[in-house]
């Protein structure tokens, strides 16, 4: 049963049409969230440092005593069009902490100025300025939510068919995986959903895909070969449109030969885990995301050189 806390927040959360309601103005949305943003603090032992990974604007969030030799690169959420490494900080920070991992939480292009491959093409920019650092990809974990989620997931698919090496592990937060919107939990969960409840008309899959076919297996992964990928850890919520993104897709990656969990959060709504300061079940999943990180980064021996 979900918490009392859970239950106010999505009260609050039905209120607030992140997605424009009636009206869907992707500019004004996204200085909205911006500002909004400013109620999440970063953790208190968590350091901030900007950086320019490769030209893609970003900034390590580092806990006391992470060890150099690893990374979490982190992908934000927002449909495409909005957020940002302020948005996410307080989450990211808290991810941070929990994991005792540095960091890299970055800035990709946003449509509806950048459309689709702009986004994907900062993310392998900054998970290949990684390796460039010093970091070995046995020693990194990619990560994301919702959007960011698209984009950790596509990222995998991208670095595989480059025949490139791929990271330890990937973490998919209500990943939208499938923009074709096939998945029946787009309209039969579309009541429950509070960020999409009151969702009105709007382009944004438009916006970002343009005249792209929406099955294309970097812009949709649900229909990608799956062959070959790394670990994977899928959260979703069983309130969520994106359930059958996050199920579906995990199901074909496990079928493809994938260690794949998903794990499907009773009574819990779209990208729960940002709420980890006040919401008791966005707390335990942040523990778990942390144990998994941990267990990818610790399987390999390091083989890193520190820039």
């Amino acid at each position: 049963m979900a918490s009392l806390q859970s239950t106010i927040l999505q009260f609050w959360l039905r209120r607030q049409n992140l997605f424009g309601a009636e009206k869907y103005d992707p500019l004004s949305l996204r200085m909205r969230i911006e500002h909004t943003a400013g109620k999440f603090k970063p953790h208190r032992n968590v350091q901030i440092i900007p950086v320019y990974a490769g030209g893609v604007p970003a900034e390590w969030l580092i806990p006391n005593s992470a060890p150099l030799d690893r990374a979490l690169l982190y992908i934000h959420g927002g449909a495409w069009f909005m957020g940002s490494t302020r948005t996410h900080r307080g989450f990211v920070s808290n991810l941070a902490y929990a994991s005792g991992i540095r960091v890299l939480s970055i800035n990709y292009r946003l449509a509806p100025e950048y459309p689709f491959p702009a986004g994907l093409e900062d993310c392998i920019t900054a998970y290949e300025w990684l390796l460039n650092f010093g970091i070995s990809p046995n020693k990194i974990v990619v990560a994301g939510d919702s959007a960011g989620g698209n984009l950790t997931l596509a990222l995998l698919v991208a670095l595989r068919e480059a025949g490139k090496s791929l990271p330890a592990g990937a973490v998919a937060l209500s990943p939208a995986t499938d923009l074709a919107i096939t998945g029946e939990s787009h309209k039969t969960h579309a009541h429950l959903d509070p960020f999409f409840a009151n969702m009105g008309p709007n382009t944004i899959i438009k916006d970002y895909i343009t005249d792209n076919d929406p099955h294309h297996p970097l812009i949709s992964p649900l229909f990608a070969d799956l062959n070959g990928l790394p670990p994977l850890l899928i959260h979703v919520g069983d309130h969520e449109t994106l359930l059958d993104d996050a199920v579906r897709f995990g199901n074909r990656a496990t079928a493809s030969g994938v260690d794949a969990k998903v794990v499907v959060w009773p009574g819990m709504f779209h990208v729960f885990q940002i709420f980890g300061p006040i919401l008791p079940e966005a707390q335990l999943a942040i523990d778990q995301i942390a144990k998994f990180i941990q267990s990818r980064l610790n399987n390999s021996p390091a083989n890193a050189r520190i820039c």
